[in-house]
């Protein structure tokens, strides 16, 4: 259980130490452009991450009044996992290099600390799954702690955006 840490610090040091660039683009968007096509993309994450949820909550048996799910409903689990984390890839990826992990204000911690820990915790579940002698507990805390993250990281930023640049609590 090393490697999650070890990714989450690694983040975490990269993105202290290395120089933003605050003229990347983002599929051709700077600036503005950049962070309005983030915060669509982070939303967009969100909703995938929700749908996750309700998809693992209809494998354990946990929906009330729904039949319990088939092996499709395990491949869309999956399928659409991985396209959550392909879809996170680009928007981490500009945060990082255009602005690197800053501690200046609590909205803008939250969402660098949390962004270095969602990818720590994903290595953490990738490990839980691929292994199968860990308590029953284990995977849904895992795949709670991602949407937890995957929430907290769009109100940091993709929500303050979409709200005129303010955020209840942060």
């Amino acid at each position: 259980m090393l490697l999650p840490v070890a990714v989450t610090a690694g983040l975490y040091w990269f993105g202290r130490t290395h120089i933003p660039d605050y003229h990347s683009s983002l599929f051709g968007q700077r600036g503005y452009g950049a962070r309005g096509l983030k915060a669509r993309l982070g939303s967009a994450l969100l909703c995938l991450a929700l749908i996750q949820l309700l998809l693992a909550l209809w494998m354990y048996g946990v929906l009330p009044a729904v039949r319990t799910a088939s092996h499709r409903v395990h491949t869309t689990h999956r399928v659409i996992g991985l396209t959550a984390f392909l879809l996170s890839l680009p928007i981490a990826w500009h945060c990082i290099t255009a602005y690197g992990v800053r501690l200046t204000s609590t909205r803008v911690a939250v969402h660098s600390l949390t962004g270095c820990f969602l990818y720590g915790a994903f290595v953490a579940k990738v490990i839980v799954v691929r292994h199968r002698g860990w308590p029953g507990w284990a995977l849904p805390l895992a795949g709670g702690v991602l949407v937890t993250a995957i929430a907290l990281i769009w109100y940091a930023a993709a929500f303050w955006y979409l709200n005129g640049f303010q955020v209840p609590g942060l």
